[in-house]
């Protein structure tokens, strides 16, 4: 196969030989196929299907078992907002002042409102269902991507890789902004992997996939404007080599310019889902520099201590990645990038799967090295950086790929035997993720010695996820205890609650139990609360309850009537 001129002067396949010599930064395809050409559909193939497949029919199943998270209320509300901001034919200007809200992109929101007033269905229970679905297609982006670098093989490795890691399934379904953010990040990437494949002349198809999720992100979070980054590293990462420098200058000229539709579509998108972007043209940048310098007084653990968001160590992200990733995902995602630096035979990389490597790589280590040096805010362990972890999953796809190339380079049992011990650990794994159902997003690796290690010192369930459980875990005991009292109808007990009362109320059945919305909390006769930065601790009371996954507490439901009733007998009179 050879480079033809097409009728734009630029390089186009042809696997007819043609006398005219093409362009000399057209990527000579005639030594192994041009990256993007089509690959046989084949078990690999059909298996990652099956997986996806899977997850689709197990999320259906199990949305219903997670819980609303802190920000779903008013994320929902911002969407109702945008919506009536339009409606009102741009009259209603209340999302400009809802919090800090509107320096947010509201896509996800703006799509499950409509669904909600569509579906007569739990409006959380739509934002659930799509979350789940947007996580899913995040995993067939990364089988996707992995596909383009290294095959079919990396593909179904990288799809078990994300599938399995618990700070992305335990998240799929209630972090409605993480996720959807994450999703379309990783599905532009893919985008611009085929593009960059055939610069200066890339697919329009592959040119308006990446304007459409490129807006997608920025609709969702500021950071997506990385994608404008990653895309003149593309540029630049893809030239050709040994060539001249008016050569060079022809198709960073060429390729940027078949990119402006791309860009274009992502603005409308944007100012679309994100109104306040639309009020002027500078303040998407006002929102990104307002996303570096958040600072609520939110409070994280990190290796023992406490710290609130503006004030965590350069060490939190970088830190957290590493001990919340399977390691045997991390360590194939390493190997990914250092074997064709160390045996480029070995490892049998071509030229543009060097290039794509290079380029996923990027999308990992340049906002993790941006939030380290510029000592950014962060919080909740992962959350505003779930965006990396899909490319991690496609470096591991990548990484198994070439260790059980090597393997089946030396022999074929060897090839097997690899094969076979990557399964283990993956049902491992597996077997994990179903132990700490529906708490998945509590994954530690054995860095920290898992969730044991990891409870008191790092982040645990900081949406209270375990708020269902705990207060079954009350209701039982409350109708157990019920009939030694009197007067038991009319009865109402106040319920202390460290976590959100939209949550409470929608789980809620007993209706002796009530939200204690009074100022004085130490007056509530229960109290619910995770382990997570000790909250369980701002409340004395006998053990009545736990949530726990391994012998770990999550939560716990304390019973504080005893000491009522001691402090009304001591108080004077």
């Amino acid at each position: 196969m050879k480079a033809r001129i097409n009728h734009s002067g630029i390089c186009a396949q042809s696997a007819d030989d043609v006398q005219q010599s093409p362009p000399a930064w057209c990527p000579d395809y005639s030594t192994g196929g041009a990256p993007t050409q089509a690959r046989p559909l084949g078990v690999y193939d059909i298996a990652t299907s099956l997986l996806i497949f899977a997850l689709f029919v197990v999320a259906l199943c199990t949305f219903r078992d997670f819980s609303i998270s802190n920000d779903e209320g008013v994320q929902h509300h911002y969407g109702e907002l945008i919506i009536d901001y339009y409606t009102s034919g741009f009259r209603n200007r209340e999302l400009f002042g809802f919090q800090n809200l509107y320096l947010y992109g509201g896509l996800f929101d703006i799509v499950a409102v409509a669904l909600s007033k569509l579906i007569s269905i739990d409006p959380y229970d739509v934002r659930h269902i799509i979350c789940a679905m947007t996580g899913i297609g995040g995993i067939g982006a990364v089988a996707a991507t992995a596909r383009l670098i290294a095959g079919p093989r990396a593909a179904l490795m990288a799809a078990i890789s994300l599938a399995l890691c618990g700070v992305w399934y335990g998240s799929m379904f209630n972090h409605t902004k993480d996720i959807p953010f994450a999703a379309t990040m990783i599905g532009a990437t893919c985008c611009l992997i085929r593009i960059a494949h055939r610069l200066p002349s890339p697919r329009m198809g592959d040119v308006v996939g990446f304007g459409l999720l490129a807006g997608a992100a920025v609709g969702i979070r500021i950071l997506g404007l990385l994608l404008a980054i990653y895309m003149c590293f593309a540029i630049l990462l893809y030239l050709p080599g040994q060539s001249h420098w008016q050569t060079r200058w022809r198709f960073v000229v060429v390729s940027s310019i078949r990119m402006l539709p791309a860009l274009a579509i992502a603005y409308f998108i944007m100012i679309f889902a994100w109104p306040w972007a639309a009020l002027s043209p500078l303040n998407p940048i006002r929102g990104l520099l307002a996303f570096s310098d958040f600072h609520y007084g939110i409070r994280t653990l990190y290796a023992g201590s406490i710290y609130e968001m503006a004030n965590v160590p350069r060490s939190y992200v970088p830190t957290y990645i590493l001990i919340r990733v399977p390691l045997l995902t991390l360590s194939a995602a390493v190997l990914a990038v250092i074997l064709p630096l160390l045996e480029r035979q070995v490892a049998r990389v071509r030229q543009f799967e060097q290039r794509d490597i290079a380029l996923v790589s990027l999308t990992v280590i340049f906002p993790i090295a941006c939030q380290v040096i510029a000592h950014g805010p962060a919080f909740s362990g992962l959350r505003h950086f779930m965006f990396v972890i899909p490319s991690i999953a496609v470096l591991s796809g990548v990484g198994f790929e070439n260790i059980l190339r090597y393997l089946g380079n030396a022999s074929r049992t060897l090839a097997s035997a690899g094969l076979a011990i990557l399964t283990v650990c993956f049902l491992w794994n597996a077997g994990t993720l179903f132990s700490l159902h529906p708490y998945e997003y509590l994954f530690y690796n054995s860095l920290v010695g898992g969730l044991e290690g990891a409870s008191r010192r790092y982040d645990l369930d900081y949406w209270f996820n375990a708020m269902p459980e705990a207060i079954r875990q009350l209701e039982a005991y409350v109708r157990s205890t019920a009939p030694s009292e009197t007067n038991w109808p009319g009865r109402v007990y106040s319920v202390a609650v460290c976590g959100e009362r939209l949550e409470f109320e929608r789980v809620i059945r007993l209706p002796q139990l009530h939200w204690d919305f009074r100022p004085a909390w130490n007056q509530s006769e229960f109290f619910i609360a995770p382990t997570q930065t000790n909250c369980d601790m701002d409340l004395d009371g006998k053990i009545v309850g736990t949530v726990e996954r391994f012998g770990v507490p999550i939560a716990y439901v304390k019973d504080r009537r005893a000491l009522l009733t001691q402090t009304i007998a001591a108080a004077p009179h």
